[in-house]
């Protein structure tokens, strides 16, 4: 069978499955489960083929993006290979077909998306312990040497996948002449088990394997890139929240060192990780769940995913469970940025920022709040149950926001004391460093999504880096200012990528942070420079008493 004949019988069944599915709504979400929201082959035709390390590869051309979907950075990690350090994919003669987005790594069953315009970009993808995957997008298979921007998914350290119908790479590649690679990898506890200090020299390598995975994704785009049209020298990683705190990590890596040469952290910054004495602990009380001792971890890679999920998932919850990077002392030697800016990643140019309201994406929450549950949550929230300071800082909040409904209000709040307070963090230190400079960012657009409830929220700004603005419109309605916002936020991030630098000719010039200034850039219905745009209510939030 000749490949044009796999990619017309890829068509067909891909025609044949959406009939069937028109017929029947039940039917339709019922495939939800079963990887029915892979990417449309209409429109598409074969596209080129690429030689990798592994074998030769061939993908789709779509709106003149070549496509490469599911392409193996690592083999399989059931059995022997179970928590352990990834290994290079097997080898292939001939030609691999990657129409089609593949596999997640297993995750909380029945665990979904706060909020359901977000859902509705989740393909919900089959889950798999086969999940080191990537997809690449590039405008050419070429020898021309474009900026490559690696995007690390959200859902933290536990869930989500690099296959989102939002992080297609397509339409920021072809505006800006980049080449997009998202990237799957091991979560919770597939991912995140520390056994390291647990079975000897055989586990010794068994802990923070999903960050172990980013790595070697990294070192596959290292290896392969230039033959997809990139430049393996100008690499971005880049990331949302999980993403942010995966991109953040990886700057404090020794493995990764050299692998990347900019990074993005968008509304995510991981500045410390669970103590190893601390991640056995949790390990061991999981292994007793299992009637397993230290002596016997080789019977982990005889269960199936199942079992280990049960043992995960049971109650009571073991807290620190795989649920993020461990200080192992090796892979990751310290905290990640405390005290201080890795060195490890001392030459790379960081840009990072937060949306407003970032938790008006929980819910959808209710669309108000009462004046007496606007000074409990501010009180209860954020003034550690201090009545009066509490209305301080509200009469703060107020006078600089007269504008806002209460429970935007609180949101905002909320996500200065959080979120945007570790981006500015993570500027203060990059700045302390003194060796590379680092740019920070405020989006506040408020979608007008769910009636209005949900405001600058948390992930809003992916479509717009992305330029998937229509892609996203569950997320971002269909007004047309949508689109000069996305073309300025994707040609910052396109311009930082290929020069490391996000100044550009349609938007202010963006000057790097200092701690003086704190310069700004607003993405909003305006797009401006600010100096310290939050002073007074980050300074009050730091003046706080602390629990």
């Amino acid at each position: 069978m000749t490949a044009d004949h796999n990619f017309k019988a890829a068509l067909d069944r891909r025609a044949l499955i959406r009939t069937a599915a028109s017929g029947s709504a039940l039917l339709w979400l019922s495939s939800l489960s079963s990887g029915l929201l892979a990417q449309d082959l209409h429109l598409t035709q074969p596209g080129k083929t690429v030689k990798t390390k592994y074998g030769g590869v061939r993908g789709v051309l779509r709106d003149g993006v070549q496509q490469f979907w599911n392409l193996q950075y690592g083999a399989p990690t059931s059995g022997i290979r179970r928590f352990q350090p990834p290994q290079a994919p097997t080898a292939w003669t001939g030609v691999q077909d990657h129409f089609q987005v593949g596999t997640r790594c297993f995750q909380q069953p029945g665990a979904g998306e706060p909020a359901p315009v977000v859902l509705a970009m989740n393909r919900l993808e089959p889950e798999s312990e086969d999940c080191l995957r990537l997809n690449v997008f590039t405008p050419g298979t070429d020898n021309k040497a474009r900026p490559v921007m690696v995007w690390m998914h959200g859902g933290g350290f536990t869930s989500g996948s690099g296959n989102y119908l939002i992080y297609d790479g397509t339409y920021l590649a072809k505006k800006e002449d980049v080449v997009v690679v998202s990237v799957t990898h091991r979560l919770n506890i597939f991912g995140f088990l520390h056994l390291a200090d647990l079975g000897g020299e055989q586990w010794a390598g068994a802990t923070n394997a999903g960050m172990q995975d980013l790595v070697a994704a990294l070192q596959w785009v290292k290896d392969n890139i230039a033959q997809f049209g990139g430049d393996p020298d100008r690499v971005t990683i880049f990331g949302q929240s999980g993403g942010g705190s995966k991109t953040t990590t990886l700057m404090a890596m020794p493995a990764a060192k050299g692998l990347f040469h900019r990074a993005i952290a968008q509304s995510g910054a991981a500045l410390r990780g669970i103590t190893a004495s601390d991640a056995s602990a949790a390990t061991e009380r999981w292994l007793a769940r299992l009637n397993i001792n230290s002596k016997q971890l080789e019977r982990l890679q005889s269960l199936t995913p199942q079992q280990i999920q049960e043992a995960l998932y049971a109650q009571p919850a073991i807290p620190g469970l795989g649920s993020g990077p461990v200080i192992d002392g090796k892979v990751i030697p310290r905290h990640q940025w405390d005290p201080a800016a890795p060195d490890f990643s001392a030459s790379v140019p960081l840009l990072a920022g937060s949306v407003a309201t970032e938790n008006g994406w929980l819910g959808p929450p209710p669309f108000e709040l009462t004046d007496t549950e606007l000074l409990s949550l501010f009180t209860s929230g954020l003034a550690n149950k201090d009545t009066s300071q509490g209305q301080r800082l509200l009469d703060l909040y107020r006078s600089h926001y007269p504008q806002l409904r209460n429970r935007m209000l609180w949101l905002t709040a909320e996500a200065d004391n959080s979120r945007r307070r570790n981006a500015q963090q993570l500027n203060t230190l990059k700045h302390a460093q003194g060796k590379a400079p680092s740019w920070l960012y405020y989006f506040n657009w408020f979608s007008p999504v769910h009636d209005n409830r949900m405001g600058s929220y948390h992930t809003l700004d992916i479509p717009f880096v992305f330029n998937n603005v229509d892609v996203g419109a569950s997320m971002t309605g269909a007004g047309k200012e949508r689109y000069q916002l996305a073309h300025v936020m994707s040609a910052a991030w396109a311009a930082f990528a290929r020069t490391g630098n996000p100044d550009h000719a349609d938007m202010p010039h963006w000057p790097a942070f200092n701690p003086t200034d704190y310069p700004t850039m607003v993405f909003g219905n305006e797009v401006a420079l600010r100096l310290d745009p939050n002073r007074d209510e980050r300074l009050a939030l730091a003046a706080l008493p602390k629990a």
